[in-house]
């Protein structure tokens, strides 16, 4: 079963307290999402990568602007240079990562049958991403241990409606083991 995993917008301005739109919390799951990025067979990175005028700042505060320190991801979730052509980075501008008609492509290229799910923030991009690989029939596998929320409550409307869609929960530990 082809697997790929996806590290779902782990960039400075969510993981860090600097950072312009900080999930609390996050900087706990940076461990997990450089383990998990090293053992991927293959991992697509997705991005936020805003314009300074960007139409979802009507929405959030401004966070990931293009070349900004924020936008960049913390070193530990990406591979070495050895590893880099296991890692693809997929920068989006909208919440949703399928919003980036390159997505769909590629995943129809690498034959792609089962993805591994984590990142912030649970209920948002989390959230798009799930459904979104469960809407192309996909087995979708979301990392309790490497997701983090915004709200608790409405992080666990995700992984029940996730759930009943057909999605499965696993933990960090189960798929390490599951991995060996």
């Amino acid at each position: 079963m082809k697997t790929v995993f996806f590290d779902i917008d782990t960039q400075i301005d969510f993981m860090y307290p600097a950072g312009a739109l900080y999930v609390p919390g996050a900087e706990r799951i940076v461990p997990a999402v450089s383990e998990l990025n090293r053992r991927a067979p293959l991992v697509i990175s997705t991005m936020c990568a805003h314009a300074e005028d960007d139409p979802e700042f009507k929405i959030y505060p401004h966070h990931c602007v293009v070349c900004t320190a924020g936008q960049l991801k913390p070193a530990a979730t990406l591979l070495d240079k050895s590893d880099a052509a296991r890692q693809v980075i997929l920068e989006k501008q909208e919440l949703d990562c399928f919003s980036n008609p390159r997505l769909s492509t590629l995943l129809a290229e690498l034959g792609t049958q089962r993805a591994v799910v984590y990142g912030v923030v649970t209920e948002i991009c989390v959230r798009f991403a799930a459904f979104g690989l469960l809407k192309r029939g996909l087995r979708v596998e979301v990392v309790k241990g490497a997701v983090q929320a915004l709200d608790e409550g409405a992080a666990r409307t995700m992984f029940s409606d996730f759930q009943a869609a057909g999605g499965h929960l696993i933990s960090l530990g189960e798929l390490l083991e599951s991995a060996r």
